[in-house]
């Protein structure tokens, strides 16, 4: 279990000069930690006012509207920056990809579509000395890739890799059990795409998005968890060949896949986006009273025996970097500045893709940031 107190601020030696693009909810977030942290100056990018507003008053943060389908505003805000991290809604990064290409900006981002994920890969192809690329950076994808590595790397022999997470509210108060505590598009597009997965030993396969049901408990609380897209991050390619399943899945309470379903395939809303994440803003409440469970099994042979390990975290929504914060706000933003806090003390690869299996466990629980999930 892990609850998140006021970090102590590093003293600055030298200022870290990032750009931001997105000031939404997580992306306020970053701004809002890393100025606390004391050796980052930050230039946070949006398109919405009210958005930019928000972060008036906030020490080494400067608000900048910018549209980022503009290539050339893009490059010129990226000019003298060490890198970009991107908190936007996933179908936008892919306009931000040319102008670090161009101009050799280091790129973040926290995207869980599987799309976007290979086009940064090409573009990691691209890059110069110095210059990486790591994509999926928050949550799921994210932290759950890095833990269930760690527990990997501790077979000899691996049988199965299961992924689980769930972000939910503490108390649920409605018939999906369910309140908004993230981005709306970036729930629709896990809930609506086909997820990665290997099955009985197959190179790699796609899963159908909320099939695969299953039902388990911890501590006494109940749990639904079903297919998503975006969560196993870069695994399945990392263990082709060396597992016989391994497979993410989004935890809910019991009850919420069915409407879901129903919403998505009977009503195929799926195919109209922009009505449900209508009637989901104007419908579901936001609730700052969330909890994030992370779970990681893996089962093999160690020394011999059939052997299985676990690895259960729950982060509740508290005070972190001096700020009240959601647990979702607390676990993607801990992830992606974990690993942009890596990059500059040269803990990460120096050039080109990186995947969070790169990422040292330890070393990522030791960070100022990681520590959110220690």
């Amino acid at each position: 279990m892990t609850s998140c107190g006021v970090f102590s601020v590093k003293e600055p030696t030298h200022m870290r000069r990032v750009l931001l693009l997105g000031a939404g909810k997580i992306g306020k977030a970053i701004a809002t930690y890393l100025s606390t942290a004391g050796d980052y100056e930050v230039t946070a990018c949006d398109v919405n006012e009210a958005n930019l507003s928000a972060l008036a008053g906030v020490a080494r943060v400067k608000a900048m509207k910018l549209d980022v389908s503009s290539e050339q505003a893009l490059a010129g805000a990226m000019k003298d920056q060490q890198a970009v991290l991107s908190a936007l809604p996933y179908q936008f990064n892919k306009h931000v990809l040319p102008a670090t290409v161009s101009t050799g900006v280091s790129y973040f981002d926290l995207t869980e579509d599987v799309q976007h994920a290979e086009t940064v890969r090409a573009a990691a192809a691209k890059a110069k000395p110095g210059q990486v690329y790591m994509p999926q950076c928050g949550l799921a994808p994210g932290f759950v890739g890095i833990c269930a590595h760690h527990l990997a790397k501790g077979f000899e022999k691996l049988d199965e890799i299961k992924l689980r997470v769930g972000a939910l509210p503490q108390h649920p108060a409605n018939a999906l059990k369910y309140a908004l505590t993230w981005s709306t598009d970036g729930l629709i597009n896990e809930y609506g795409q086909l997820g990665k997965a290997i099955v009985e030993g197959t190179q790699l396969t796609t899963l159908v998005p909320l099939e695969g049901y299953e039902r388990f408990s911890f501590e006494g609380i109940e749990f639904e968890a079903f297919n998503t897209s975006g969560g196993v991050g870069d695994l399945c390619e990392t263990y082709a060949g060396q597992v016989r399943n391994l497979d993410y899945k989004t935890m809910r309470y019991p009850g919420h896949r069915d409407l879901i379903a129903f919403l998505m395939k009977d009503l195929r809303l799926n195919e109209d986006r922009d009505t449900l994440k209508r009637i989901f803003e104007r419908a579901i409440p936001a609730t700052e009273q969330d909890i994030v469970y992370i779970f990681n099994l893996v089962r093999g042979w160690k020394n011999g025996k059939y052997t299985q390990a676990t690895d259960l975290r729950k982060v509740y929504a508290g005070d972190f970097f001096g700020a009240r914060s959601t647990a979702i706000q607390i676990t993607t933003a801990a992830g992606i500045m974990a690993c942009l806090d890596l990059h500059f003390e040269g803990k990460l690869l120096k050039q080109g893709f990186v995947r969070q299996e790169d990422v040292n466990f330890d070393d990522f629980l030791a960070n100022r940031f990681g520590r959110a999930y220690a």
